[in-house]
């Protein structure tokens, strides 16, 4: 793997430092049927347009209830599908399904701290930085975007690399991995290493289905969307508005759709809420290959939102095949006992060959964790 240099302390975020591409009209989005293009502008889906990474025309951006943690980075998530494609057909449950030539992005960005590009702070919201057309680019980092084309022969994934001057995203397709400085009002600074998945990882985090071995988008499901987003012209709810502007089709009013709990890293829940809470978080990061479809369905571990308590959402569960994830405990959820069950030790520990997920983070989520402890502490009934 690409292993990129670490970026000099003497480059700051000033951006007169920087050469930004020269101020025009929005992007104009393309789909590229075949090939993988070595620029992110060749997309068309976002560019830098001075100190502003805008959308590209008819691009529209979305967010989540609760979002997938990595490594603290924010997100700034797109859909775009083109002229006479039609629209994406709506699923209660599953994503939905979009046409041929459709291209979703995600960007990862950090608001950066003092002392070069290298530093990174996890303080912040999207919202602090998005405005509904564009991504201010004072005092923000960009890390990588990757690309979900909806090909004929199937989605494609592919990851570009941001550059240091913050100019232009080239194709990453052996990854790449980024030495950074995480800083946070929470704890001591501390350096960690990015990891931006080359081309076979990305594919492997979007095959939700064992079976057919195919690559699929994640987040793009009605519970997942059904929530208000800041656009532009005011807040909206996104299954409205994608209804409204003929990127979807068939979905009912909000009110009847299924919607994942919101949750922004709130510790106080009990009850209902906690336990909304910690489901909509194991659904958004876990369920993905946690599922009867799975990659992971083998372990009996499932973990969408519709599973019922009991062994298989991890309630006393003995491992299958963990090895030395178990962390020498005996269950995957020990009513009552997070400090006993192997879930907590999994989300704990940065050990590579024990850590869940598996890819995608280098760090502990301090507050999923505590999250998920405090859900299986308020959990009655012990093992036995």
């Amino acid at each position: 793997m690409l292993r990129a240099p670490a970026f000099l302390a003497a480059v700051t975020l000033a951006l007169a430092a920087c050469e930004p591409a020269p101020e025009g009209g929005a992007p104009q989005p393309d789909f590229i049927a075949e090939g993988r293009p070595l620029s992110l502008d060749d997309w068309g889906q976002i560019a830098r347009r001075g100190d502003r990474l805008a959308l590209g025309e008819a691009v529209t951006a979305y967010d989540l209830n609760t979002a997938l943690f990595s490594d603290h980075a924010l997100k700034l998530r797109t859909v775009w599908i083109p002229d006479g494609a039609g629209p994406a057909q709506y699923h209660e449950r599953a994503v939905f399904e979009f046409p041929v030539g459709t291209v979703i992005t995600k960007t990862f960005f950090y608001p950066a701290a003092p002392g070069g590009f290298d530093h990174v702070s996890d303080e912040g919201a999207l919202g602090d930085h998005f405005d509904g057309a564009a991504l201010d680019l004072n005092g923000v980092r960009l890390i990588e975007t990757r690309v979900l084309a909806r090909r004929a022969s199937g989605w494609e994934a592919l990851p570009y690399l941001w550059n240091e001057a913050q100019t232009e995203a080239v194709l990453a397709r052996t990854g790449a991995i980024l030495d950074l400085t995480l800083i946070s009002a929470a704890a001591p600074a501390r350096g960690f290493p990015y990891a931006v998945p080359d081309v076979n990882q990305c594919a492997a985090c979007h095959i939700t289905d064992a079976r057919d071995g195919a690559v699929r988008p994640i987040g793009p499901a009605a519970r997942h969307l059904n929530r208000d987003f800041a656009y532009a012209h005011g807040p909206a709810n996104q299954l409205a508005h994608w209804t409204e502007t003929g990127l979807l089709d068939g979905a009912p009013e909000p009110e009847a759709a299924p919607r994942a709990a919101r949750w922004d890293g709130e510790l106080t829940l009990t009850g209902a809420a906690l336990d909304a809470a910690a489901r909509a978080y194991l659904d958004i990061n876990c369920a993905h290959c946690h599922s009867r479809t799975g990659p992971a369905r083998t372990s009996g571990l499932y973990l969408e939102p519709w599973e019922p308590d009991g062994p298989n959402l991890g309630r006393c569960k003995p491992p299958i095949a963990a090895g030395r994830g178990t962390g020498g405990r005996l269950h995957s959820i020990v009513p009552g006992d997070s400090a006993q069950s192997i879930f907590v030790y999994r989300m704990e520990t940065e050990r590579v060959s024990a850590m869940m997920p598996e890819l995608g983070r280098s760090v502990t989520d301090p507050a999923g964790t505590a999250l998920i402890a405090a859900w299986i502490d308020a959990m009655a009934g012990g093992c036995g």
